[in-house]
């Protein structure tokens, strides 16, 4: 994906901030007024990390308050997605940690950081194409399931309990995304944008305190990106899950976050609301390729 072109006024004057893991995604309650932000559920701290002689990221530390949209940007190879990549376990830093809810791990994998709580979507889909929607979603249950392989086969007793219990959290959230029209249809028929909402779909499954997105509306037109936008503020508001994504349109970012991070180079160069970083200087020098 090629850089985005980032007028500077884009960065100074657009619109600001907006406002546990969902049981059933249907019966969620209504967001109040004034979104509550809570305390820190996720602390990076000095996360430096390098491929090589090459370094990917250096001396990065934010931190992430429950129930927030935060918000990391910066122009391409700025080292946004490799952080990500850091908090969800696929890559291991060589230097600093993470905090989730005050348990520090230098050294996890993806698996356990899912366990923990944490759930993630990529730039480009890793969707199973040939299987229908709801059982792509259905996947993102795969670490709730306490059937063992056998009597899931055999769909007997407790297991096919199981499961229907599973299918029919999956179908609430089908509803939530409004794709019951497609849920039996294979995903590699769907357009580009609903099986985005897939993907997010598949994650939500999962139950997340935290959902990682990377690049949630790449490649959307401006209706997909209005609806995908919907859907993380409701995910925010009404579930209370904390969202950390990664995107390279501004007006989104300034419209949905409540705090923003800025990486260029693999370096941190601002930190702040959407209003103190669109009127940092040189977070707009990065952005417009000036010297700083």
């Amino acid at each position: 994906m090629t850089d985005a072109v980032v007028d500077p006024q884009m960065i100074r004057t657009a619109a600001g901030g907006a406002g546990a893991a969902p049981t059933d995604p249907r019966a969620a309650p209504s967001p109040s007024s004034a979104k509550a932000v809570g305390d820190v559920i996720l602390d990076v701290k000095n996360i430096s990390l390098r491929f090589g002689g090459v370094n990917a990221l250096t001396d990065i530390s934010f931190d992430v308050r429950e129930h927030e949209v935060r918000a990391i940007i910066g122009p391409n190879g700025a080292g946004k997605s490799s952080m990500l990549n850091c908090i969800n376990g696929v890559y291991q830093p060589q230097e600093g940690s993470i905090s989730f809810r005050g348990q520090t791990f230098k050294h996890m994998s993806s698996r356990q950081v899912a366990e923990m709580g944490i759930a993630r979507t990529f730039q480009n889909l890793a969707l199973f194409k040939g299987m229908s929607v709801i059982d792509n979603i259905m996947t993102g249950r795969n670490l709730r399931i306490k059937s063992n392989i056998f009597l899931q086969a055999l769909r007997i007793g407790p297991a096919q309990r199981e499961e229907e219990a599973h299918r029919a959290f999956v179908e609430n959230i089908i509803d939530f995304l409004e794709i019951q029209a497609y849920r039996k249809t294979p995903v590699g028929q769907l357009p580009y944008g609903l099986q985005k909402r897939v993907d997010l779909g598949r994650a939500l499954a999962m139950e997340p305190q935290v959902l990682l997105l990377d690049e949630p509306m790449a490649g959307m037109n401006l209706e997909e990106k209005q609806d995908m936008s919907r859907f993380i503020l409701d995910v925010n508001n009404e579930f209370g899950t904390t969202i950390v994504l990664i995107e390279h349109d501004m007006g989104v970012v300034m419209d949905i976050s409540d705090r923003v991070v800025v990486l260029d180079y693999g370096k941190k160069i601002g930190d702040g609301t959407p209003d103190e970083v669109r009127n940092n200087e040189e977070v707009i020098s990065a952005y417009l390729g000036t010297s700083h």
